[in-house]
């Protein structure tokens, strides 16, 4: 607390210890009933914060923590995982500016661990969708979605159009999306789409991740993201397990999270339910212009 005070930022580094031995906090064999920071080191955290120094905080883990009241106080977060050798010299650039970040969540941070498991890719009911809404101590919203991520610029999305809004299966459907910089410097954005089907049969999940871009944006430059998207990475399961395209609406979300959704549009599958069990389609392909 007292270099704290005497310093103009405070870089506060917490997290796990990753290994096998039982002073370890993460790692094979490693696991844990909390998803607190382990230890005294919310305390210290809470103990600098309160000196008035501003906090940049460095998490160093190899699993997501509850943050609580850290994420609300602390007005700089940078996630390191576990990020070996070059990992300081890494942070520092971000740190100082010299690397505008550009990461994003593979996974959702939960708020506290009575919400595992927390995911984007539920199915439209249970307790992610509970009609009462949120449990009665907090949110069913994870802390951070997956796909999250900030930078040092700003990103604002517009124009999504479809070519054609009617699709079989076999069909490949191309989606565009225009993508401005409009912070004051270079900066990696990376463009996710997301999709939901409304189907007679099965329930689908609220939001399927089925492509993604990174790219580079210069400040004030507007980029076209297209999406070659195979209808065929629409395909599931039916009730006699069969590997389908059933007709209906298929909804196409755009956005930098799971949760920071910036543009929507629907295009139609037409014709008859088709197995598609020998033409499976996983992976789409993506430009920049």
């Amino acid at each position: 607390m007292k270099a704290a005070r005497q310093a103009q930022v405070a870089i506060v580094v917490v997290g796990d210890k990753a290994g096998l031995t039982d002073s370890c906090t993460s790692g094979e064999a490693r696991d844990r009933a909390t998803l607190d920071l382990p230890g005294v080191q919310e305390d210290l955290v809470k103990a600098i914060y309160e000196t008035g120094t501003p906090i940049v905080l460095v998490l160093v883990n190899g699993r997501p923590v509850s943050l609580n009241w850290i994420a609300d106080s602390v007005p700089a977060i940078v996630e390191a995982w576990f990020p070996s050798e070059e990992g300081a010299a890494a942070v520092a650039d971000v740190l100082f500016g010299d690397v505008n970040p550009g990461g994003k969540l593979p996974i959702s941070f939960p708020r506290t661990v009575g919400q595992v498991p927390i995911f984007y890719g539920h199915r439209p009911s249970g307790g992610h969708s509970h009609w009462k809404v949120d449990y009665v101590e907090t949110s069913t919203q994870p802390l951070y979605s997956f796909g999250h991520g900030l930078s040092y610029t700003r990103f604002e999305y517009s124009n999504l159009r479809l070519k054609g809004d009617v699709a079989h299966a076999g069909d490949t459907v191309t989606v565009q999306v225009d993508v401005t910089n409009i912070g004051d410097r270079s900066g990696d954005e990376v463009v996710q789409v997301y999709t939901h089907q409304y189907v007679p049969h099965v329930t689908r999940p609220v939001k399927e991740l089925k492509s993604f871009k990174r790219l580079t944006i210069e400040a004030g430059q507007t980029r076209t993201v297209s999406f070659q998207l195979a209808v065929n990475q629409l395909g599931f399961y039916d009730q006699q397990e069969q590997y389908v395209i059933e007709p209906g609406t298929v909804e196409i979300m755009i956005g930098s999270s799971s949760k920071d959704i910036h543009c929507i549009a629907s295009f139609e599958i037409d014709g008859q339910t088709q197995d598609i069990g020998a033409s499976k389609v996983f992976f789409s392909e993506a430009s920049v212009s």
